[in-house]
Protein backbone atom coordinates (compact mmCIF):
# COMPACT_ATOMS: atom_id res chain seq x y z
CA UNK A 1 0.00 0.00 0.00
CA UNK A 2 1.41 3.37 -1.01
CA UNK A 3 1.02 6.14 1.55
CA UNK A 4 1.68 9.84 1.10
CA UNK A 5 4.96 9.47 2.94
CA UNK A 6 6.17 6.48 0.96
CA UNK A 7 5.28 8.19 -2.30
CA UNK A 8 7.14 11.39 -1.40
CA UNK A 9 10.10 9.50 0.02
CA UNK A 10 10.53 6.96 -2.74
CA UNK A 11 9.89 9.23 -5.70
CA UNK A 12 12.85 10.26 -7.82
CA UNK A 13 12.06 13.95 -7.75
CA UNK A 14 14.92 14.81 -5.43
CA UNK A 15 14.59 16.86 -2.26
CA UNK A 16 13.60 20.07 -4.02
CA UNK A 17 10.73 18.26 -5.72
CA UNK A 18 9.93 16.59 -2.42
CA UNK A 19 9.54 20.00 -0.81
CA UNK A 20 7.18 21.17 -3.54
CA UNK A 21 5.19 17.95 -3.41
CA UNK A 22 4.84 18.14 0.36
CA UNK A 23 3.56 21.71 0.16
CA UNK A 24 1.01 20.80 -2.52
CA UNK A 25 -0.56 18.00 -0.51
CA UNK A 26 -4.06 18.46 0.84
CA UNK A 27 -2.98 19.18 4.38
CA UNK A 28 -4.66 20.81 7.32
CA UNK A 29 -4.37 24.57 6.79
CA UNK A 30 -2.27 26.66 9.13
CA UNK A 31 -4.32 27.77 12.10
CA UNK A 32 -5.21 31.42 12.26
CA UNK A 33 -6.32 31.34 15.90
CA UNK A 34 -4.45 30.70 19.15
CA UNK A 35 -4.60 26.95 18.83
CA UNK A 36 -4.75 24.31 19.48
CA UNK A 37 -2.93 21.66 17.48
CA UNK A 38 -1.13 20.48 20.59
CA UNK A 39 -2.16 18.19 23.40
CA UNK A 40 -4.41 20.85 24.93
CA UNK A 41 -7.49 20.50 22.75
CA UNK A 42 -9.54 23.14 24.56
CA UNK A 43 -7.67 26.13 25.98
CA UNK A 44 -7.95 26.58 29.72
CA UNK A 45 -8.47 30.36 29.48
CA UNK A 46 -9.37 32.85 26.76
CA UNK A 47 -5.92 33.62 25.31
CA UNK A 48 -4.54 37.14 25.15
CA UNK A 49 -1.49 36.11 23.12
CA UNK A 50 -0.56 33.40 20.65
CA UNK A 51 3.15 34.09 20.00
CA UNK A 52 6.20 34.72 22.19
CA UNK A 53 9.62 36.26 21.64
CA UNK A 54 12.05 35.57 24.48
CA UNK A 55 15.16 37.75 24.62
CA UNK A 56 17.90 36.10 26.69
CA UNK A 57 21.04 37.97 27.76
CA UNK A 58 23.77 35.35 28.15
CA UNK A 59 26.26 36.03 30.93
CA UNK A 60 23.96 37.94 33.32
CA UNK A 61 22.95 41.50 32.48
CA UNK A 62 23.12 44.08 35.26
CA UNK A 63 19.68 45.29 36.33
CA UNK A 64 21.39 48.17 38.17
CA UNK A 65 22.88 49.56 34.98
CA UNK A 66 19.87 49.18 32.69
CA UNK A 67 16.46 49.36 34.38
CA UNK A 68 16.64 49.39 38.19
CA UNK A 69 17.70 52.90 39.19
CA UNK A 70 19.18 53.14 42.69
CA UNK A 71 19.89 56.72 43.89
CA UNK A 72 21.61 55.40 47.02
CA UNK A 73 24.40 53.97 44.88
CA UNK A 74 25.11 57.50 43.64
CA UNK A 75 24.97 58.93 47.19
CA UNK A 76 27.30 56.27 48.63
CA UNK A 77 29.52 55.58 45.64
CA UNK A 78 33.02 54.55 46.74
CA UNK A 79 32.06 53.94 50.35
CA UNK A 80 32.55 50.49 51.90
CA UNK A 81 29.59 48.27 51.11
CA UNK A 82 27.63 47.29 54.21
CA UNK A 83 24.83 44.85 53.42
CA UNK A 84 23.88 44.42 57.07
CA UNK A 85 24.25 40.66 56.74
CA UNK A 86 26.68 38.01 55.64
CA UNK A 87 26.97 37.99 51.86
CA UNK A 88 28.19 35.08 49.77
CA UNK A 89 29.85 36.42 46.64
CA UNK A 90 30.59 34.33 43.59
CA UNK A 91 34.13 35.72 43.24
CA UNK A 92 35.51 38.80 44.98
CA UNK A 93 32.77 41.29 44.28
CA UNK A 94 32.29 42.87 47.70
CA UNK A 95 34.21 46.06 47.08
CA UNK A 96 32.80 49.54 47.72
CA UNK A 97 29.32 50.57 46.57
CA UNK A 98 29.43 51.40 42.86
CA UNK A 99 27.08 53.70 41.00
CA UNK A 100 26.24 52.97 37.41
CA UNK A 101 28.58 54.42 34.78
CA UNK A 102 25.44 55.27 32.79
CA UNK A 103 23.06 58.15 33.44
CA UNK A 104 19.36 57.46 33.99
CA UNK A 105 16.44 59.66 33.05
CA UNK A 106 12.65 59.47 33.36
CA UNK A 107 11.06 58.07 30.21
CA UNK A 108 7.59 57.83 28.74
CA UNK A 109 4.36 58.95 30.33
CA UNK A 110 4.97 56.51 33.18
CA UNK A 111 8.23 58.29 34.04
CA UNK A 112 10.23 55.08 34.39
CA UNK A 113 13.95 55.70 34.92
CA UNK A 114 15.85 54.15 32.01
CA UNK A 115 19.63 54.04 31.50
CA UNK A 116 21.50 55.70 28.66
CA UNK A 117 22.87 52.25 27.87
CA UNK A 118 19.42 51.21 26.59
CA UNK A 119 18.25 54.65 25.47
CA UNK A 120 16.48 53.41 22.29
CA UNK A 121 13.98 51.58 24.49
CA UNK A 122 12.86 54.78 26.20
CA UNK A 123 10.35 55.19 23.37
CA UNK A 124 8.79 51.84 24.31
CA UNK A 125 8.70 52.07 28.08
CA UNK A 126 4.94 52.71 28.24
CA UNK A 127 4.41 49.29 26.67
CA UNK A 128 6.73 47.50 29.09
CA UNK A 129 6.08 45.95 32.51
CA UNK A 130 9.16 45.62 34.72
CA UNK A 131 9.58 42.99 37.43
CA UNK A 132 12.49 44.01 39.67
CA UNK A 133 12.25 41.39 42.41
CA UNK A 134 13.07 38.23 40.46
CA UNK A 135 15.30 35.85 42.40
CA UNK A 136 17.42 32.91 41.29
CA UNK A 137 18.79 29.88 43.08
CA UNK A 138 22.43 29.90 42.10
CA UNK A 139 25.22 32.16 40.88
CA UNK A 140 26.56 29.50 38.51
CA UNK A 141 25.94 30.41 34.87
CA UNK A 142 25.03 26.99 33.54
CA UNK A 143 22.59 26.13 36.32
CA UNK A 144 21.02 29.59 36.36
CA UNK A 145 20.60 29.55 32.58
CA UNK A 146 18.89 26.17 32.75
CA UNK A 147 16.55 27.51 35.43
CA UNK A 148 15.45 30.49 33.35
CA UNK A 149 15.24 28.53 30.10
CA UNK A 150 13.68 25.26 31.32
CA UNK A 151 12.41 25.81 34.88
CA UNK A 152 15.01 23.41 36.33
CA UNK A 153 18.66 23.86 37.36
CA UNK A 154 19.95 20.71 35.71
CA UNK A 155 19.89 19.24 32.20
CA UNK A 156 17.26 16.85 30.96
CA UNK A 157 14.20 19.12 30.98
CA UNK A 158 12.36 20.71 28.04
CA UNK A 159 12.81 24.35 27.17
CA UNK A 160 9.97 26.79 27.68
CA UNK A 161 9.35 26.92 23.94
CA UNK A 162 9.05 23.14 23.84
CA UNK A 163 6.33 23.20 26.50
CA UNK A 164 4.42 25.88 24.59
CA UNK A 165 4.80 23.88 21.36
CA UNK A 166 3.67 20.72 23.11
CA UNK A 167 0.60 22.36 24.58
CA UNK A 168 -0.54 24.53 21.68
CA UNK A 169 0.94 23.04 18.54
CA UNK A 170 1.83 25.03 15.46
CA UNK A 171 0.38 28.12 13.81
CA UNK A 172 1.92 27.17 10.47
CA UNK A 173 2.70 24.14 8.33
CA UNK A 174 5.95 25.24 6.70
CA UNK A 175 8.21 26.51 9.51
CA UNK A 176 9.12 25.15 12.94
CA UNK A 177 6.92 25.98 15.92
CA UNK A 178 9.96 26.89 18.06
CA UNK A 179 12.92 28.78 16.55
CA UNK A 180 16.16 29.78 18.29
CA UNK A 181 18.46 32.56 17.07
CA UNK A 182 21.75 32.24 19.03
CA UNK A 183 24.45 34.85 19.38
CA UNK A 184 26.42 35.03 16.13
CA UNK A 185 29.64 34.21 18.00
CA UNK A 186 28.31 30.95 19.39
CA UNK A 187 26.11 29.44 22.06
CA UNK A 188 25.65 30.68 25.61
CA UNK A 189 26.00 28.33 28.60
CA UNK A 190 24.58 24.84 27.96
CA UNK A 191 24.13 25.47 24.25
CA UNK A 192 21.23 23.59 22.58
CA UNK A 193 20.29 21.88 25.86
CA UNK A 194 18.51 25.13 26.75
CA UNK A 195 15.94 24.51 24.02
CA UNK A 196 15.92 20.73 23.82
CA UNK A 197 12.69 18.72 24.00
CA UNK A 198 14.01 16.23 26.63
CA UNK A 199 11.12 13.85 27.41
CA UNK A 200 8.62 15.77 25.24
CA UNK A 201 8.21 14.72 21.59
CA UNK A 202 11.32 15.51 19.56
CA UNK A 203 9.21 17.68 17.26
CA UNK A 204 8.88 20.29 20.04
CA UNK A 205 12.61 21.09 20.32
CA UNK A 206 13.93 24.44 19.12
CA UNK A 207 15.29 24.73 15.59
CA UNK A 208 18.58 26.64 15.63
CA UNK A 209 19.07 29.27 12.93
CA UNK A 210 22.15 31.46 12.47
CA UNK A 211 20.75 34.04 9.99
CA UNK A 212 24.10 35.74 9.39
CA UNK A 213 25.83 32.55 8.20
CA UNK A 214 26.07 31.29 4.63
CA UNK A 215 24.34 28.11 5.81
CA UNK A 216 21.83 29.41 8.40
CA UNK A 217 20.15 26.03 9.06
CA UNK A 218 22.49 23.06 9.32
CA UNK A 219 21.59 19.96 7.31
CA UNK A 220 18.54 21.50 5.67
CA UNK A 221 20.01 21.22 2.17
CA UNK A 222 22.55 18.66 0.89
CA UNK A 223 25.70 20.67 0.25
CA UNK A 224 28.20 18.03 -0.88
CA UNK A 225 28.91 18.15 -4.62
CA UNK A 226 28.61 14.38 -4.98
CA UNK A 227 24.95 14.43 -3.84
CA UNK A 228 22.58 14.32 -6.81
CA UNK A 229 18.81 14.41 -6.91
CA UNK A 230 18.73 10.71 -7.66
CA UNK A 231 21.17 9.71 -4.92
CA UNK A 232 19.38 11.92 -2.43
CA UNK A 233 16.02 10.37 -3.30
CA UNK A 234 17.54 6.90 -2.97
CA UNK A 235 18.90 7.83 0.44
CA UNK A 236 15.46 8.96 1.54
CA UNK A 237 13.97 5.73 0.24
CA UNK A 238 16.45 3.71 2.29
CA UNK A 239 15.67 5.84 5.33
CA UNK A 240 11.98 5.16 4.83
CA UNK A 241 12.56 1.40 4.74
CA UNK A 242 14.68 1.50 7.89
CA UNK A 243 12.09 3.63 9.70
CA UNK A 244 9.29 1.29 8.66
CA UNK A 245 11.17 -1.72 9.98
CA UNK A 246 11.91 0.09 13.23
CA UNK A 247 8.25 1.09 13.56
CA UNK A 248 7.10 -2.51 13.10
CA UNK A 249 9.41 -3.66 15.87
CA UNK A 250 8.48 -0.87 18.29
CA UNK A 251 4.81 0.07 17.92
CA UNK A 252 3.73 3.16 19.81
CA UNK A 253 7.18 4.82 19.87
CA UNK A 254 6.33 8.45 19.20
CA UNK A 255 9.97 9.35 18.64
CA UNK A 256 9.83 7.80 15.19
CA UNK A 257 6.62 9.59 14.31
CA UNK A 258 8.21 12.86 15.43
CA UNK A 259 11.29 12.14 13.32
CA UNK A 260 9.17 11.44 10.24
CA UNK A 261 7.29 14.67 10.80
CA UNK A 262 10.59 16.51 11.10
CA UNK A 263 11.68 15.16 7.71
CA UNK A 264 8.44 16.35 6.16
CA UNK A 265 8.81 19.76 7.78
CA UNK A 266 12.40 19.95 6.52
CA UNK A 267 11.10 19.36 3.01
CA UNK A 268 8.70 22.26 3.31
CA UNK A 269 11.35 24.45 4.93
CA UNK A 270 13.54 24.13 1.86
CA UNK A 271 11.14 26.52 0.17
CA UNK A 272 9.76 28.52 3.11
CA UNK A 273 12.87 29.14 5.24
CA UNK A 274 15.03 30.89 2.61
CA UNK A 275 12.16 33.27 1.89
CA UNK A 276 11.62 34.01 5.59
CA UNK A 277 15.33 34.67 6.11
CA UNK A 278 15.68 36.93 3.07
CA UNK A 279 15.50 40.56 4.23
CA UNK A 280 16.65 42.04 0.90
CA UNK A 281 13.10 43.07 0.05
CA UNK A 282 12.57 45.03 3.27
CA UNK A 283 12.25 48.79 2.70
CA UNK A 284 15.16 51.03 3.63
CA UNK A 285 13.33 52.67 6.53
CA UNK A 286 12.74 49.26 8.12
CA UNK A 287 16.37 48.25 7.70
CA UNK A 288 17.41 51.53 9.29
CA UNK A 289 14.97 50.99 12.15
CA UNK A 290 16.69 47.68 12.96
CA UNK A 291 20.22 49.13 12.66
CA UNK A 292 20.87 47.44 9.32
CA UNK A 293 21.38 50.44 7.04
CA UNK A 294 25.12 49.65 6.81
CA UNK A 295 24.93 45.86 7.12
CA UNK A 296 28.05 43.99 6.10
CA UNK A 297 30.53 46.75 6.86
CA UNK A 298 33.90 45.98 8.43
CA UNK A 299 34.04 46.46 12.19
CA UNK A 300 36.98 46.97 14.54
CA UNK A 301 38.30 44.05 16.58
CA UNK A 302 37.02 45.62 19.81
CA UNK A 303 33.39 45.20 20.80
CA UNK A 304 31.31 48.13 19.51
CA UNK A 305 27.64 49.22 19.48
CA UNK A 306 27.26 49.35 15.69
CA UNK A 307 28.29 45.74 15.24
CA UNK A 308 26.10 44.57 18.11
CA UNK A 309 23.14 46.52 16.68
CA UNK A 310 23.58 44.93 13.26
CA UNK A 311 23.75 41.36 14.49
CA UNK A 312 21.05 41.65 17.14
CA UNK A 313 18.87 43.80 14.88
CA UNK A 314 19.07 41.23 12.09
CA UNK A 315 17.81 38.54 14.46
CA UNK A 316 14.97 40.78 15.59
CA UNK A 317 13.95 41.50 12.00
CA UNK A 318 14.11 37.79 11.15
CA UNK A 319 11.99 37.16 14.25
CA UNK A 320 9.34 39.60 13.01
CA UNK A 321 9.27 37.90 9.62
CA UNK A 322 8.88 34.50 11.26
CA UNK A 323 6.16 35.69 13.60
CA UNK A 324 4.26 36.96 10.55
CA UNK A 325 4.56 33.49 9.04
CA UNK A 326 3.21 31.67 12.07
CA UNK A 327 6.22 30.69 14.18
CA UNK A 328 4.86 30.50 17.70
CA UNK A 329 7.93 30.78 19.96
CA UNK A 330 11.20 32.55 19.10
CA UNK A 331 14.21 32.78 21.38
CA UNK A 332 16.86 35.41 20.63
CA UNK A 333 20.20 35.25 22.45
CA UNK A 334 22.71 38.02 23.12
CA UNK A 335 26.14 36.93 24.33
CA UNK A 336 28.05 33.69 23.94
CA UNK A 337 29.62 31.44 26.57
CA UNK A 338 32.57 32.69 28.62
CA UNK A 339 35.21 34.15 26.35
CA UNK A 340 37.91 36.78 26.52
CA UNK A 341 37.77 39.54 25.59
CA UNK A 342 34.18 39.62 26.84
CA UNK A 343 31.52 39.03 24.22
CA UNK A 344 28.76 38.44 26.72
CA UNK A 345 27.11 40.18 29.70
CA UNK A 346 29.42 38.67 32.34
CA UNK A 347 31.03 41.99 33.22
CA UNK A 348 33.33 41.08 36.10
CA UNK A 349 36.03 43.44 34.90
CA UNK A 350 34.39 46.53 33.39
CA UNK A 351 30.65 47.21 33.21
CA UNK A 352 30.96 50.23 30.94
CA UNK A 353 33.31 48.54 28.46
CA UNK A 354 31.22 45.39 28.10
CA UNK A 355 27.65 46.39 28.81
CA UNK A 356 27.53 49.56 26.75
CA UNK A 357 27.93 48.03 23.27
CA UNK A 358 25.88 44.95 24.09
CA UNK A 359 23.10 46.98 25.70
CA UNK A 360 22.88 49.59 22.95
CA UNK A 361 22.92 46.92 20.26
CA UNK A 362 20.22 44.94 22.05
CA UNK A 363 18.12 48.06 22.63
CA UNK A 364 18.23 49.11 18.95
CA UNK A 365 16.97 45.73 17.78
CA UNK A 366 14.44 45.28 20.58
CA UNK A 367 12.95 48.76 20.20
CA UNK A 368 12.67 48.19 16.46
CA UNK A 369 10.93 44.86 17.01
CA UNK A 370 8.39 46.36 19.42
CA UNK A 371 7.64 49.32 17.15
CA UNK A 372 7.44 47.14 14.05
CA UNK A 373 5.10 44.64 15.69
CA UNK A 374 2.89 47.49 16.87
CA UNK A 375 2.60 49.11 13.46
CA UNK A 376 1.69 45.74 11.92
CA UNK A 377 -0.95 44.94 14.50
CA UNK A 378 1.02 41.97 15.85
CA UNK A 379 1.99 43.38 19.25
CA UNK A 380 -1.46 42.92 20.73
CA UNK A 381 -1.17 39.13 20.59
CA UNK A 382 2.62 38.72 20.82
CA UNK A 383 4.49 38.64 24.13
CA UNK A 384 8.06 39.94 24.32
CA UNK A 385 9.90 38.62 27.40
CA UNK A 386 13.36 39.91 28.36
CA UNK A 387 15.43 37.93 30.84
CA UNK A 388 18.88 36.78 31.88
CA UNK A 389 20.25 34.18 34.28
CA UNK A 390 20.76 36.53 37.26
CA UNK A 391 21.75 40.11 38.05
CA UNK A 392 24.91 41.76 39.26
CA UNK A 393 26.04 43.11 42.62
CA UNK A 394 25.66 46.74 43.75
CA UNK A 395 29.17 46.53 45.20
CA UNK A 396 32.18 46.64 42.92
CA UNK A 397 34.53 43.95 41.71
CA UNK A 398 37.95 45.38 41.03
CA UNK A 399 37.28 49.03 40.33
CA UNK A 400 34.85 48.84 37.38
CA UNK A 401 33.16 45.43 37.37
CA UNK A 402 30.31 43.70 39.16
CA UNK A 403 30.10 40.14 40.49
CA UNK A 404 27.13 37.77 40.11
CA UNK A 405 23.93 38.53 42.01
CA UNK A 406 21.41 35.66 42.04
CA UNK A 407 19.57 37.31 44.94
CA UNK A 408 17.62 39.75 42.76
CA UNK A 409 17.41 40.83 39.13
CA UNK A 410 14.99 42.17 36.52
CA UNK A 411 12.69 40.71 33.88
CA UNK A 412 10.38 42.76 31.71
CA UNK A 413 7.48 41.89 29.45
CA UNK A 414 5.35 43.70 26.90
CA UNK A 415 2.72 42.93 24.33
CA UNK A 416 -0.16 40.47 24.38
CA UNK A 417 -2.16 40.98 27.54
CA UNK A 418 0.61 42.79 29.46
CA UNK A 419 -0.20 45.98 31.38
CA UNK A 420 2.37 48.41 29.97
CA UNK A 421 4.02 51.28 31.81
CA UNK A 422 4.07 49.40 35.09
CA UNK A 423 6.68 48.33 37.63
CA UNK A 424 6.08 45.35 39.89
CA UNK A 425 8.01 44.04 42.87
CA UNK A 426 10.76 46.53 43.79
CA UNK A 427 14.23 45.52 44.90
CA UNK A 428 15.75 47.01 48.06
CA UNK A 429 17.60 50.33 48.28
CA UNK A 430 20.81 48.82 46.88
CA UNK A 431 19.33 46.44 44.32
CA UNK A 432 20.79 43.54 46.30
CA UNK A 433 17.65 41.59 47.27
CA UNK A 434 13.86 42.03 46.95
CA UNK A 435 12.45 44.79 49.13
CA UNK A 436 9.85 42.31 50.36
CA UNK A 437 12.01 39.27 50.96
CA UNK A 438 9.04 37.11 51.91
CA UNK A 439 7.35 37.61 48.54
CA UNK A 440 9.88 37.57 45.71
CA UNK A 441 9.12 36.70 42.10
CA UNK A 442 10.58 33.44 40.81
CA UNK A 443 11.03 32.28 37.25
CA UNK A 444 8.12 29.90 37.84
CA UNK A 445 5.86 32.93 38.30
CA UNK A 446 7.05 34.46 35.04
CA UNK A 447 6.51 31.15 33.23
CA UNK A 448 3.08 30.68 34.81
CA UNK A 449 2.04 34.19 33.79
CA UNK A 450 3.18 33.75 30.19
CA UNK A 451 1.35 30.43 29.92
CA UNK A 452 -1.78 32.04 31.37
CA UNK A 453 -1.66 34.75 28.69
CA UNK A 454 -1.39 32.00 26.08
CA UNK A 455 -4.56 30.40 27.42
CA UNK A 456 -2.82 27.63 29.38
CA UNK A 457 -2.98 26.65 33.04
CA UNK A 458 0.63 25.87 33.92
CA UNK A 459 -0.50 23.24 36.42
CA UNK A 460 -2.44 21.29 33.79
CA UNK A 461 0.17 21.01 31.04
CA UNK A 462 2.04 17.98 32.35
CA UNK A 463 3.86 14.87 31.18
CA UNK A 464 4.48 11.81 33.35
CA UNK A 465 8.19 11.06 33.27
CA UNK A 466 9.95 8.61 35.57
CA UNK A 467 6.82 8.36 37.68
CA UNK A 468 6.45 12.14 38.16
CA UNK A 469 3.99 14.50 36.48
CA UNK A 470 6.48 17.03 35.17
CA UNK A 471 5.61 20.56 34.10
CA UNK A 472 7.45 23.76 33.17
CA UNK A 473 6.91 25.27 36.63
CA UNK A 474 7.92 22.13 38.59
CA UNK A 475 5.75 22.30 41.76
CA UNK A 476 5.79 26.10 41.96
CA UNK A 477 4.48 29.15 40.17
CA UNK A 478 1.78 31.79 40.59
CA UNK A 479 0.25 33.94 37.89
CA UNK A 480 1.21 37.59 38.48
CA UNK A 481 -2.18 39.17 38.07
CA UNK A 482 -0.78 42.71 38.43
CA UNK A 483 1.01 42.30 35.10
CA UNK A 484 -2.13 41.36 33.16
CA UNK A 485 -4.09 44.15 31.49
Amino acid sequence: MHTRRSFLTQSGWGFGGLALAAMLQDEQPARGDSGTGGVVKVLHYPPKAKRIVQLFMGGAASHLDLWDYKPDLWKHHGKPSDFGEKVEAFQNGLGPWMKSPFAFEPSGECGKQISDAVAPLRDCVDDMAFVHNVIGKTGVHSQATYLQATGFQRPGFPGMGSWISYGLGSLNENLPTFVVLPDHRGYASNGPKNWGSAFLPASTQGTTIFPQRDNPIEDLLPRAKFVTQQSHAEGLSLLKRLNSKYEEQRPGDDRLEARIRSYELAAKMQLSAPEALDISGEPKHILKLYGLEHAGRNYPATINPEEEAEYFGRKCLIARRMLERGVRFIQIWSGNDNSFPRRNWDSHEDIERDHKPLALGMAVGTAALIKDLKQRGLMEDTIVLWTTEFGRMPSSQGSKGRDHNPYVFTNWLCGGGIKGGTTYGPSDQWGYKPLDRENPTQVYDIHATVMRLMGLDHKRVTVRHNGIDRRLTDVHGHVIQDLIA
